[in-house]
């Protein structure tokens, strides 16, 4: 696996000693792929199949084994997705009604198998070579999870989209940054990636649905003391538009917010997953 990019460290909390090498092994098989990709899609099966094949034949190039898991989260789209994950030999799960992302990559999440996991959009927003840095940092490192972030200075983001969607971006995560994960300000970037015994841990507990889900995966991870490393991610230039707009969905995120802090005052956090 070759060296990742140079960048400062990034990290938050600082880390703590070595963990075992049992810790990401504890729910995998030998025979798993090193790396699951989870890709959430809501009527994106256009974007699926203008962006899968070339992806598809950059992981293919790698020396580590991977499988990609498409959750079409109740798309309308008369089979698209399904037909588009089945082509590509991809794993398809489906919610049979629209539930929200973050029910979508949960359902991903706890169905992988890989020893890593990562989770990106159906457009793939980002440049390829950023799923192997996720996975030196997982791997070689030993980070418990590894979050995109926007802001860094290597990272190539909010040049390339409209300034509507750049002020609803970082109004929402000041917002976060601010009063729910205090010192992590980019939580809305689409690419995360985990441990299989972490992502089993948080996503065994999580609750959130709809956009806000990654705010409350970060919450957790913050209260139980992950090692959280931010790497910079540069958008690709020949993506899919996305349909999310942050100022349309901002009423149901804020209401998200109040649900995780509700979510913890009630317990639902505190218990872990057991290896």
């Amino acid at each position: 696996m070759s060296s990742p990019i140079a960048h400062p460290p990034e990290c938050f909390p600082p880390r703590r000693g070595s963990p075992s090498p049992e810790r990401n092994r504890a729910d995998v098989s030998d025979s798993a792929p090193l790396l699951s990709i989870v890709l959430p899609s809501y009527q994106g099966g256009a974007s699926l199949r203008s962006q899968l094949p070339d992806f598809l034949a950059w992981l293919r190039a790698q020396s580590w084994t991977s499988e990609i898991v498409v959750v079409d989260d109740g798309s309308d789209d008369q089979g698209l997705t399904e037909t588009v994950a089945r082509e590509n030999g991809c794993r398809f799960l489906r919610h049979d009604v629209n539930q929200g992302k973050g029910a979508a990559v949960r359902k991903g999440m706890l169905a992988a198998t890989g020893q890593y996991r990562l989770f990106t959009d159906a457009d793939i927003p980002f440049e390829f070579d950023a799923v192997e840095r996720f996975l030196t940092y997982l791997q070689d490192k030993e980070f418990d999870l590894v979050v995109g972030d926007r802001t860094l200075k290597q990272s190539l983001y909010f040049a390339e989209i409209t300034e509507t969607r750049k002020l609803g971006s970082r109004l929402f995560s000041f917002l976060v940054g601010r009063f729910v994960t205090t010192g992590l300000f980019d939580t809305q970037c689409g690419m995360k990636g985990f441990s299989a015994q972490v992502a089993r841990d948080l996503f065994s507990v999580a609750r959130v649905d709809g956009f806000a889900f990654d705010v409350e995966l970060l919450y957790i991870s913050l209260k139980r003391n992950y090692d959280i490393k931010r790497l910079p991610v540069r958008i690709r230039r020949n993506r899919e538009l996305s349909s999310v707009s942050l100022l349309r969905h901002a009423p149901g995120m804020v209401l998200d917010l109040l649900r995780l802090k509700w979510n913890h005052v009630l317990g639902y956090y505190n218990e872990k997953a057991q290896p």
